[in-house]
């Protein structure tokens, strides 16, 4: 953003929270780390454990749930930055960016690490 700034463009960043889309779908996501467990060594999948995957297909299932469904939230913020005289650094769509996102990253690493 600052880099670009001497060339007289101006940079908004767009930063959502879950949104349901295709990237977030649960079978694309479940295919794909599917695809990927299976060229991770023997050796890699046992320092991980057995529950590890299926652990993390049931939190990326629990994920779908806080999706929310409506994008014109993001779409919103996208239309104000580049139609806006003067548009925001950053704009956050969707109540868990503004409500834990943001917050989050006032905090020490440490602190946000743990939580």
């Amino acid at each position: 953003r600052l880099e670009m700034s001497s060339f007289g463009v101006k940079v908004s960043m767009i930063e959502p929270g879950y949104f349901k889309t295709m990237i977030t779908s649960f079978e694309n996501l479940e295919k794909n780390f599917l695809s990927l467990w299976e060229k991770v060594p023997e050796e890699t999948k046992a320092s991980y454990g057995e529950n590890y995957l299926k652990d993390f297909l049931l939190a990326v299932r629990k994920m779908q749930k806080r999706c929310n469904s409506n994008l014109t939230l993001v779409t919103d913020c996208m239309e104000h930055a580049l139609t806006s005289c003067y548009p925001r650094t950053r704009y956050s769509a969707g109540w868990d960016a503004k409500l834990l996102y943001i917050p989050l990253s006032y905090l020490p690493s440490a602190l946000t690490d743990t939580i």
